[in-house]
């Protein structure tokens, strides 16, 4: 059956049919260090709004190596090694990169970016997109469980 958003590797298929919560393009150091890209499009699912087949055997790492017991903690696939998800430790969201977690071309466009930090000495984008220095100011965490 088709999902309307879907990614993955071929040893976990990961799923939403729920619309994510929110859209950006991130600028922050860690995003920066994790993937490597100037910018990461990031996208946040509810955190029981996407599903990913066999979550209990995927190798977990923390996001942050400079904070290893933050919130947020990576799912890799333990066969392949490709990254899965973003999974928040208390379940308020999941979190998708869409080039790099097999959504690519399936997510709508970012609608804004997000901790963008001028002192870093980048030019402030100007695609006509918002700019903020966090998560967009009408963005409300969800309830963990």
């Amino acid at each position: 059956m088709a999902h309307k958003y879907e990614g993955g590797c071929e040893h976990h298929h990961t799923y939403s049919d729920k619309d994510p919560i929110d859209n950006h393009t991130c600028h922050c150091s860690v995003c920066k260090r994790v993937t490597g890209q100037p910018t990461t499009h990031v996208v946040f699912f509810s955190h029981g709004d996407l599903t990913v087949e066999g979550a209990g055997t995927l190798k977990r790492v923390p996001f942050n190596d400079q904070n290893p017991n933050g919130p947020l903690e990576i799912g890799v696939c333990e066969t392949c090694g490709k990254p899965l998800l973003l999974d928040d430790k208390q379940k308020r969201i999941r979190v998708i990169v869409p080039n790099l977690m097999g959504y690519d071309g399936k997510i709508p466009a970012a609608a804004y970016h997000a901790f963008y930090d001028p002192a870093t000495g980048v030019a402030r984008p100007n695609d006509g997109r918002p700019v903020h220095e966090g998560l967009r100011p009408d963005f409300v965490w969800p309830q963990g469980s």
